[in-house]
């Protein structure tokens, strides 16, 4: 994902539920629990759902993990990556709202960022696979 998406009017709230619903179906096949966070294109939170048995820590941390996307018009496994890389790319720790933890997908329509999912409650790969099922299915809704 290219980060020159400009932002778009803020993705509404039943769009948000529809991107939501296959996050959570994504955790259920796979058994996990999971929090999902919908954001608007300015990190406003606009859906938040927990499933049942969900740690109470994951609550934040989805939050953060989708406004991390939006504010930054990038997937936060980006800063994963580079933070894993280690060296100079360690900077990244210290820049304000840059959550490296894979899981956060910006919300893309009609080439306009509109808002971001984060997924929080299971390992970051789980984490993307349920954010992931989430924003694919946008193009779907529209």
């Amino acid at each position: 994902m290219t980060t020159a998406y400009p932002y778009g009017a803020p993705i509404s709230l039943a769009h948000a539920k529809k991107v939501a619903e296959p996050a959570v179906h994504e955790a259920q096949k796979e058994n996990l629990s999971i929090a999902v966070a919908i954001v608007d294109s300015a990190g406003g939170l606009v859906y938040y759902e927990k499933m049942d048995n969900t740690m109470f820590g994951s609550a934040s941390v989805a939050i953060d993990k989708a406004r991390s996307a939006a504010a930054f018009k990038r997937p936060t496994k980006v800063f994963e990556d580079i933070v894993a890389a280690g060296g100079i790319g360690l900077r990244i720790l210290r820049l304000p709202g840059a959550l490296p933890l894979d899981g956060g997908i910006p919300l893309v329509i009609d080439g306009k960022i509109v808002g971001a999912i984060g997924v929080s409650g299971a390992t970051s790969a789980q984490d993307a696979q349920c954010a992931k099922a989430g924003a694919d299915a946008l193009s779907v809704v529209l």
